[in-house]
């Protein structure tokens, strides 16, 4: 059956331009990871890959964008005239832009002055918690609005810069400003092991928006759509296309937002002392007013105001750091002196004596474990009879109370059976085998990939991998970000496809000045800890460590593990997500900073579950229930139906939250492979094609996605135990975060093989 004629004209058509800016944006990429370790001569202090990767790419990425804009609109000519009325609405918006941020930077001053005037740190923390919130809810509650075009698009009047702004906060959430600085201090250039970090969140995240600016984001605007799965209604009729493209946007932005509400929760109980589950709450009542209330109106500018807290709140400390150790405030331009540094740091601290001590104690609590692991069951019970007879003897000997109860809990903690010692004990076992590594296992910080190509063929095969896995995340990253539906609605706001243009180089602009300062982050407290922290008394310790310590031991932990009293770099485990956040205390910065960078996390975290709690409420009332609806009655139901489903997602997501799941760099670029395979092939090929079926869209989009949650389900440590797998599950020994690399080539794959054999009911573009 033919569903309609062939031989329509597609939503765009490619140019010599798309091939010639798509061979720039490869070859700063992939091929300059590729040859990354080829590429290790120093340049004015620089090693010349890691400037590549940490800047001089992402520098080549927004030309890319700008130029793309420059010259296809220039093709296009003016859509439309720029009216009096938009030209005073865009001076009204300077204006309160421009007091806007004056007001923020005289509330942080006074606040300063006030916390030199002996105002109390909770009191700080707390003001700048409530203070922020109650803007974004004032903004909520006065962009409320029950128009379909307002709750769905904010009336596609918002001007480029401002768009700009917006995607950029919507961009940058809590896995960049929290745990993306922390991820490049332990990950250094392209992670541990085989396991992908470091760099390659940079490379991804900012090369990305070259895929958005060139295939996708003016060729969706121009259809005046209001959601992302509408667009596969539009291009290829019919429900499924649809629902399935509906079902996948609330997949991915569900484990996305996820994270993002953890983060919420972190900072909350960080500010304010409260618990973590409350933070959650707390922090959640601010998303809700905004997105609940006035949808992307709302959310736009909301997320505007967001920006500049969370880009205050950045390079504030980074700025410092940089005045403090190479009297430049200048991050992004200085740091570079600290990397000969650090790598003879290092050299240091890998021959230290003391460290090896550490090490080898590391060993020997593995082999206990070892050993325990091998006696099971009996060894558990050995365990337990200890446990009890410390207690018997605490009690004859009429100890403290509190001795006593401390002696019951930690029997309390033993694992309660075998099942449970064996998963327990193994996992203490590969900690301390981990941390028995040079350096606590961290890689060296400029050093492209694990391994050796010149080494033996196990450094060699190590080398491969690592590489591999780290060209494979990258990939995900990029192609995930050309298909979140939260980042593509975004560009359905803007007046004019040219203005949609204009707006991802914006965006990319407002990205890249957080993104080009998290790697100076990552080595300007690398430095002070390895110059400053290490070699200090326990007892001399910072009192902020004990602090963040108590709130989550996850995120930062001390202990002497050789017994002489002194830190050595070994005893000290920080997790990734306290490097940014604990900065404006390593730095001996005021209280202050540490509320305002608490706040601009906050903001980032927020910001970003705004767009992603309003896409998940969208697909389920817009796309999946009144789809076909189209009268004035059908739109506000819709629009209640999108509010209320917006709620119910948010508390499922803020439980799952509060059970403190995988860290937040793991899920979001899981998010991203989710989107890439399920959304980027069929879009792509159905807006420069119009030779693509419906049945060969449905079925490349459920190979896809189906495939990536395979890979990732399949190779889960709990699933392969239940279902008896031995061995690794690995497929050329790729990560389960890069599984996008599967599911976005077979989608393709299926896509075109499907639509040349079904070719007769092509959809044309409409």
């Amino acid at each position: 059956m033919v569903d309609a004629a062939a031989n329509s004209p597609p939503v765009a058509k490619l140019m010599p331009l798309h091939g010639w800016l798509l061979l720039v944006w490869f070859a700063a990429s992939f091929g300059l990871v590729f040859f990354a370790h080829d590429l290790m001569q120093v340049v004015a202090g620089w090693p010349l890959s890691y400037w590549f990767a940490a800047q001089g790419s992402v520098i080549i990425f927004i030309g890319i964008v700008a130029v793309f804009a420059w010259f296809a609109n220039r093709q296009a000519g003016q859509e439309l005239p720029i009216s009096a009325a938009f030209q005073a609405y865009n001076q009204r918006i300077h204006r309160r832009f421009a007091t806007f941020v004056v007001l923020l930077i005289v509330f942080i001053l006074v606040l300063a002055l006030a916390e030199q005037g002996g105002l109390r740190k909770i009191w700080v923390g707390a003001i700048f918690l409530f203070a922020t919130v109650f803007l974004y809810a004032l903004i909520g509650i006065y962009g409320r609005t029950s128009s379909a075009s307002e709750y769905y698009v904010a009336g596609r009047r918002i001007p480029a810069m401002y768009n700009g702004m917006a995607v950029a906060a919507d961009w940058m959430s809590a896995a960049s400003f929290i745990s993306m600085a922390g991820g490049l201090y332990l990950q250094g250039f392209s992670g541990s092991g085989t396991h992908p970090g470091g760099l390659v969140y940079v490379l991804g995240w900012t090369g990305g928006f070259c895929l958005v600016a060139l295939f996708v984001a003016p060729y969706l605007r121009q259809l005046n759509l209001y959601t992302l799965p509408e667009y596969f209604d539009h291009r290829f009729g019919g429900r499924w296309p649809r629902i399935i493209a509906a079902w996948s946007a609330v997949l991915c932005s569900f484990i996305y937002v996820v994270a993002q509400i953890y983060g919420v929760g972190l900072i909350t109980s960080r500010l304010t002392g409260v618990q973590f589950e409350i933070g959650i709450l707390l922090g959640l009542g601010g998303v809700l007013v905004c997105s609940f209330l006035g949808g992307m109106r709302a959310v736009t500018w909301t997320q505007v105001t967001q920006y500049v807290v969370v880009i205050l709140a950045f390079l504030i400390p980074v700025s410092w750091l940089a005045y403090k150790q190479l009297g430049n405030p200048v991050a992004a331009v200085a740091y570079g002196q600290q990397l000969p540094k650090i790598s003879e740091l290092e050299l240091h601290l890998m021959k230290a004596p003391q460290e090896q001590q550490v090490i080898k104690e590391y060993l020997r609590r593995a082999h206990d474990y070892e050993y325990k692991l091998a006696q099971l069951p009996a060894s558990l019970e050995q365990e337990k009879k200890a446990h009890r007879e410390a207690i018997q003897n605490l009690m004859a000997a009429r100890a403290e109370e509190s001795v006593i109860v401390a002696a019951r809990r930690q029997l309390a903690a033993l694992p309660r059976d075998e099942v449970a010692a064996r998963e327990r004990w193994t996992q203490a076992r590969q900690e301390n085998l981990a941390r028995a590594q040079p350096l606590a296992g961290m890689p060296p910080h400029t050093q492209p990939f694990a391994g050796d190509p010149q080494g033996t063929s196990e450094e060699q095969d190590m080398f491969e991998v690592s590489r591999r896995n780290f060209l494979a995340l990258m990939f995900c990253l990029m192609i995930g970000t050309a298909g979140l539906p939260h980042l593509l609605t975004r560009f359905y706001t803007t007046r004019t496809v040219a203005e949609a243009r204009n707006s991802v180089t914006w965006s990319l602009f407002f990205i890249a000045l957080l993104y080009l300062s998290a790697p100076a982050l990552a080595v300007l407290v690398k430095y002070e800890v390895m110059s400053q922290l290490v070699g200090m008394r326990f007892d001399a310790l910072p009192v902020w460590i004990a602090q963040w310590a108590k709130l989550d031991p996850a995120l930062i932990s001390v202990s002497d593990i050789n017994g002489d009293h002194i830190l050595q770099f070994a005893e000290l485990q920080l997790g990734p997500d306290i490097v940014m956040l604990a900065t404006p205390e390593l730095g001996g910065l005021p209280y202050v900073v540490s509320g305002l960078v608490a706040a601009g996390g906050l903001a980032a975290a927020l910001s970003t579950a705004d767009g992603l709690l309003l896409t998940i409420g969208n697909a389920l009332a817009h796309d999946l229930f009144y789809w076909k609806n189209t009268d004035r009655a059908g739109t506000v139901r819709r629009v209640m139906l999108s509010k209320f489903a917006l709620l119910l997602v948010a508390l499922i997501a803020a439980y799952v939250a509060a059970q403190r799941p995988a860290d937040i760099l793991f899920l979001v670029s899981a998010s991203f492979s989710l989107a890439g395979s399920a959304f980027v092939p069929v879009m792509i090929l159905g807006i420069f094609w119009t030779g693509v079926t419906r049945i060969a869209a449905v079925a490349g989009m459920l190979t896809g996605v189906m495939l990536t949650l395979y890979y990732m389900v399949i190779n889960m440590p709990v699933v392969r135990r239940l279902l008896s797998l031995e061995g690794s599950g690995l497929w050329f020994e790729i990560d389960p975060v890069s599984a996008g690399v599967f599911g976005v080539g077979a989608g393709l794959l299926m896509t075109i093989i499907l639509s040349w054999l079904t070719r007769g009911s092509a959809v044309p573009a409409r």
